[in-house]
């Protein structure tokens, strides 16, 4: 088999990479974001197996969730921040004086300070005004400064929030001492165009000293949007193991850092070879499968089965690969099915030392064939029908909820 070239020798990155930060401070949101993926849930033990591992990849910063939510969630921040890990621990609060506290008890170094930016959100949940916001967003600031606390300031749906107001509050939470300022497009509505543009004109008007992007897959779009972003010199990009979170999730570690440091040729500091290690882990403590064909984690990433494919491989991986399996974790398999190719199973054969001359390889071959297209397909019908019915109800079912109102007595308070 001939020696692959890196994959810079053929897909030179063409960005402008004096804007790209250096260093890259990674912020993970698997732990909280990735937790509100609906069904997921994490005991604070699970929380600090995937921050060790988090912290030992090279994971600058890592969200353990909002403490204020509830007892369990407090102990897995305060298990995180006492486990002398590399990685900053954070939490997360809502501009409320009482999320603040629960942060500054939880022994976090660093707080995410959360507020709605835009009009929907302010007139239809929040129910407050601009300058209320403003006022909150202030008052919350100053509390986590005056405790020591690295602020990061974040508004949800800032991008769909009017302009005028954000340049305003973002400029004012920063002279009041907020260390990172934070742009989320919370409903995926950017492109990488428009982000190019909107982040532009953000650093123009406010001139953050930090800044940071939080983007969601609503239009399968995170991941671009966070590589546009850190092209437009964004320090902090936000992510996700798996692209896990709300809805269609955020943008994915493996995908942000290996497109980094494959196609941009920018050193991240993050161990790529333990990647996959990482994402089985959150697999498993999530419960929710990897995709077989998601980017360089899924199981059918380095998998190859066509004839033509399968030949390329084999006389030099980058025909088909565009970087090597062991990059990632991974490894290559070669499948035997429908679209099998003579050269593939030349090689299967070398697995034992034998060969075999044309004639008998054909009947091998098309005996491969001819049992893989026979093969019922109920088996997998049923596994997607399990899958679907787990994933169209994730969380409690109605029966569960219907037994719960009667348990506590809801049902025999008059009206």
């Amino acid at each position: 088999m001939a020696e692959p070239r890196l994959v810079e020798d053929y897909h030179p990155a063409t960005a402008d990479l004096r804007k790209i930060a250096d260093p890259i401070v990674f912020w993970d949101e698997t732990l909280r974001d990735g937790e509100q993926t609906p069904g997921v849930h994490f005991s604070p033990e699970e929380k600090l197996r995937v921050a060790t591992l988090l912290s030992d990849i090279g994971i600058s910063v890592v969200n353990a969730g909002i403490p204020v939510v509830s007892e369990e969630e407090a102990r897995a921040v305060r298990l995180l921040a006492a486990a002398g890990l590399r990685a900053k621990i954070l939490a997360a609060a809502r501009t409320v004086p009482a999320d603040i506290d629960a942060v500054i008890k939880s022994g976090a170094t660093h707080i995410a300070i959360f507020v709605a930016a835009s009009q929907v959100h302010l007139r239809y949940k929040l129910r407050m005004t601009q300058d209320e916001v403003r006022a909150a967003s202030l008052k919350s600031v100053r509390q986590a400064k005056d405790a020591g606390l690295h602020v990061a300031f974040v508004t949800e749906d800032t991008v769909r929030a009017p302009f005028d107001f954000v340049e305003r509050l973002y400029r004012e939470v920063q002279e009041a001492g907020a260390d990172r300022l934070v742009v989320a497009d919370t409903v995926g509505i950017m492109t990488p165009l428009t982000f190019r543009w909107y982040l532009t004109e953000f650093q123009r008007r406010v001139r953050p000293k930090d800044l940071s992007v939080h983007c969601h897959n609503d239009f399968g779009l995170a991941a671009a949007n966070t590589l546009t972003a850190i092209e437009c010199g964004v320090r902090a990009p936000h992510v996700c193991v798996n692209g896990l979170g709300e809805r269609a999730g955020n943008a994915s570690l493996e995908e942000v850092v290996v497109e980094l440091e494959a196609l941009y040729g920018v050193r991240t500091g993050i161990r790529t070879e333990r990647l996959t290690e990482l994402s089985r882990l959150v697999e498993e403590l999530s419960g929710v499968p990897v995709a077989a064909n998601k980017a360089l984690v899924g199981y059918n990433a380095f998998s190859h089965e066509a004839g033509i494919h399968t030949h390329g491989i084999l006389a030099n991986t980058l025909t088909y690969e565009p970087l090597q399996p062991e990059t990632v974790g991974q490894h290559r398999h070669m499948i035997l099915g429908k679209h099998t190719g003579k050269a593939a199973v030349v090689e299967k054969l070398k697995e034992r030392g034998l060969t075999a001359p044309d004639p008998l390889l054909l009947e091998l071959l098309q005996r491969i064939k001819t049992e893989t297209e026979a093969r019922s397909k109920d088996d997998l019908r049923r596994f997607l029908e399990e899958y679907r019915h787990l994933f169209e109800r994730p969380g409690l079912s109605d029966e569960e909820f219907w037994a719960m109102v009667d348990a506590v007595g809801i049902g025999t308070v008059a009206s």
